[in-house]
């Protein structure tokens, strides 16, 4: 793990303490997360390789339009369908650093309902 500077913002600095930890394999990719002040978006990653095996965030047209709580839960479930789709069932889950509560607490519980296993 690199240096991180102390001038970095908080955010930042979890970020890359999370990721020097959490490493996504092919057996059990990584859930990395991204959230802003309007959207939420996560993706299946298999780090080895550095591909994205599914992706789902609430810019999608059937998440327009609503709440942001409900549609981090929809964006869990729709990448649990995706990821499965794809071969995969357990992950390791990377929030990114930002708080495991609200919209990234409400999508990680979505990705469980749909069958993925973290």
């Amino acid at each position: 793990m690199s240096h991180i500077s102390p001038s970095t913002p908080g955010r930042e600095r979890r970020r890359k303490r999370i990721r020097g930890k959490v490493h996504g394999t092919a057996e059990r990719p990584r859930v990395s997360v991204f959230r802003s002040n309007a959207r939420i978006y996560a993706q299946v990653i298999d780090d080895t390789d550095g591909r994205t095996l599914a992706a789902a965030g609430s810019f999608e047209p059937a998440l327009r339009g609503v709440q942001k709580s409900d549609a981090a839960t929809k964006v869990g479930q729709l990448l649990a369908e995706r990821a499965k789709a794809a071969g995969v069932t357990k992950v390791v889950f990377d929030r990114g650093g930002y708080l495991y509560h609200g919209r990234v607490k409400a999508l990680a519980d979505g990705a469980r309902e749909g069958g993925l296993d973290f």
